[in-house]
Order: structure tokens, then sequence, then C-alpha cells
């Protein structure tokens, strides 16, 4: 069941793949991939182990579209194969 912030979030990590993509040649390896999914697990976390009132929200925010982005990128740039294989909702 889709809601509004869903769709919000992704179309914010559609966007964060975008900007990525033009910034930034495609993942030459599962370790980058993962290297990069990982700097920015770490940026959040980072922020997360701040006290509550210390944190900064869109901080957060930024961060967690930035994970998702990049989860989208590795799945794009690295499993081809697999994800054209995919067929409809939710599989």
């Amino acid at each position: 069941m889709k809601n509004e912030l869903d769709v919000k979030a992704a179309a914010a990590a559609w966007r964060e793949l975008c900007r990525a993509r033009d910034a930034h040649p495609k993942f030459n390896s599962d370790h980058e991939g993962w290297a990069v999914i990982k700097e920015e697990l770490d940026e959040l976390w980072d922020e997360i182990k701040k006290k509550k009132e210390k944190r900064n929200r869109r901080f957060l925010l930024k961060e967690s579209i930035q994970i998702a982005a990049m989860a989208m990128r590795y799945a794009s740039d690295l499993c081809p194969k697999e994800l054209t294989k995919l067929g409809g909702a939710n599989e």
C-alpha cells in the first residue's frame, strides 16, 4: 500500500540517483558499491549517535535518501541481468 510519504521518499531517492549518475561513473565492482553504501550508512550512524536533541533531522533525511539512491544504483550498475528479470509489484 502506497502512501504519500513513500512516494515522496522514492522520488527524492530517484532525484539523488540521477544527480549521482551525472557526477560519478557507474560502480565498477561489488566492493566499490558496498563501500559507497557503507560510507553513507556511517554518516547516518554518526548523526544518530548524537543526543536526540542534537540530531539534525534534515541531515538524517538527506543521508537516508542517499542510502536509498546508492542501493538503487548498486542494483542497476552491478545486478542488471537480475534486475531485468524482476516482474511486477512486490517481487
